[in-house]
């Protein structure tokens, strides 16, 4: 039984990797880059999921595989993957298709899926803890401070990458789990303040809180770059989940008793992992730039 992953790279692909390799599963690994490195006896093999014709040699062979989610050729690749004799698909999806958010990014590519005669399994993670680490890594690291305009009203479950991996690796190799999608999220509902508290717990230093307006924090995560740019307009609240303007001052409203448990991972896997653990994992990722 061959397993192809993609997304091999990513921050959940790679863990799903090193899992199934750790397990001796025989893997396969998609990627785009020639000297992307993988655990012994994990085999890479180039593709492109933006390009289905690139998939025959990574598919050939393949009875089940992990796949990330590229909309706009999910239906191609999933023919592609049912042709070549994949029997099982479980697929990195997104919690906000639970919540009827989203509509034309993840929903695709698992419609794909099940429109095909293959067994699948959606795994639907919710707020990734490694935003925290993108959004507020490098003021932490630069100045030991965290800007945010809702430090105490805003909370919810960050989810550590490991627990949705986990959650993969099992639909992948244990039956009963065909035709299910599974929620994933963390078992602590938080607020940034308690979030920024645990953080400076596992750093071992002080990690200041300027509260600021929204249209501050707006302006310093878009000079900040990278994911803080990119999606400061939607976790500031000035944009909701589709795109559309938003207004920022109804975060400040939020009822955190009115937000019930959310689904972890722990029935599936037997462990859900709290922020505090992953705030331990990724201290390293959060120590004072020298």
């Amino acid at each position: 039984m061959t397993i192809l992953i993609t997304g091999a790279t990513g921050n959940v692909g790679s863990r799903v990797v090193r899992r199934l390799a750790d397990a001796g599963e025989p893997v396969r690994a998609l990627t785009r880059n020639p000297r992307a490195a993988f655990p012994a006896g994990v085999a890479a093999v180039r593709g492109d999921l933006a390009r289905p014709d690139s998939l025959t040699e990574a598919f050939r062979g393949v009875e089940r595989l992990f796949l990330f989610p590229v909309p706009e050729t999910a239906r191609e690749v999933v023919a592609a993957a049912e042709r070549a004799g994949v029997q099982r698909v479980v697929v990195l999806s997104s919690g906000a298709v639970t919540g009827g958010f989203d509509t034309h990014f993840h929903l695709p590519v698992e419609q794909a899926v099940e429109a095909s005669g293959m067994a699948w399994t959606h795994v639907r993670p919710g707020e990734f803890a490694l935003n925290k680490l993108w959004m507020w890594g490098p003021s932490i690291r630069a100045e030991g401070v965290v800007r945010d305009p809702n430090p105490d009203a805003v909370a919810w479950y960050p989810t550590h990458e490991q627990d949705i991996a986990d959650v993969a690796v099992t639909a992948l190799l244990a039956d009963g789990h065909s035709g299910r999608a599974y929620d994933v999220n963390g078992p602590d509902l938080l607020t940034h303040r308690e979030q920024i508290e645990l953080i400076a717990e596992a750093v071992g230093r002080e990690i200041r809180i300027a509260e600021v307006t929204p249209h501050e924090a707006r302006e310093f995560y878009r000079a900040q770059g990278g994911f803080a740019a990119e999606n400061a307009d939607f976790l500031l609240g000035f944009e909701d989940y589709s795109g559309a303007e938003a207004d920022p001052s109804e975060l400040a409203d939020f009822d955190k008793s009115a937000v019930p448990p959310m689904p972890t991972s722990a029935p599936i896997t037997g462990r859900a992992r709290g922020f505090a653990e992953w705030a331990k994992d990724h201290a390293a990722d959060f120590a004072r730039a020298i």
